[in-house]
């Protein structure tokens, strides 16, 4: 007969034993660092992207596009979202093991926002890069007229706009911080407290999102930025978190749970 009797994991272990002595980690703790080093990634492809390096194209696409030659801020901007959209994805997909033991329903949900996510990251690179051709094959030939150029610079930037509020925004919201603080708040894979941050910041930023479209406020005004703080923070607590420590003892990383996944 098989005992189905669990061992206490004590406070602050793995469901396999690290050791000390250099025994290499178990699957758990390097799926935790997995995941946590890509939510990493996200932070430092998407926030020099969008604040640093679009930012003279997506301020005065008329003023960009009428300048001349590539420019190499714009192509590195879209390289960093790429490698943003890739661990997007890769993030979710990496975690999915571990979470559909909590709830496999809401572990597939939060992957297919993530791949949805990407997927309109990717549509705003193509605008942006778009945008970057008509600067470089367009503008300044003979007989171009720059009235329609600029009509097309900026169409093209505002779809790059709307897929930003739509996808690293709004999804972002739905995603990271509903479904994956609902994941992470019942589990208790990390501290409770943090797992909140992204209960309170995921409907906090899915209404921001929603006034923005409607004109209640401007996007990029305070009002978002205020309510895009605590899933900010959550999504930078949890990569750090997972990157340093790993996943808290639970009753879901145990080994018999794992061999039976």
């Amino acid at each position: 007969m098989i005992s189905t009797k669990q061992t206490a994991i004590p406070e602050g272990t793995d469901d396999v034993t690290t050791s000390r002595k250099g025994v290499p980690m178990n699957a758990t703790r390097k799926t935790a660092l997995a995941v946590g080093v890509l939510f990493l990634i996200t932070f430092v492809t998407s926030i020099p992207a969008q604040l640093l390096l679009y930012h003279p194209l997506l301020t005065d696409p008329a003023k960009y596009i009428l300048g001349t030659g590539g420019d190499p801020a714009v192509s590195l901007g879209a390289l960093l979202e790429v490698m943003l959209a890739v661990a997007g994805i890769g993030s979710a997909v990496v975690l999915y093991p571990v979470a559909k033991r909590q709830n496999q329903a809401v572990a597939l949900a939060y992957v297919t926002s993530r791949i949805i996510e990407s997927a309109l990251i990717m549509v705003g690179i193509v605008s942006v890069l778009s945008v970057l051709s008509l600067r470089q094959h367009v503008a300044g030939a003979p007989g171009t007229d720059t009235a329609s150029l600029i009509i097309a610079g900026k169409s093209l930037v505002a779809v790059h706009d709307a897929t930003f509020l739509l996808g690293p925004t709004l999804l972002a919201g739905v995603g990271n911080g509903c479904l994956l603080g609902y994941l992470m708040y019942r589990s208790g894979l990390v501290p409770r407290r943090m797992a909140l941050l992204g209960l309170v910041g995921g409907p906090l930023i899915i209404v921001a999102t929603i006034c923005v479209l409607f004109g209640v406020f401007k996007a990029g005004s305070a009002w978002q930025a205020i309510a895009t703080g605590p899933e900010f923070f959550w999504e930078l607590s949890f990569g750090i978190y997972l990157t340093v420590k790993g996943f808290k003892p639970s009753p879901i990383t145990s080994e018999r749970i794992l061999h039976a996944a």
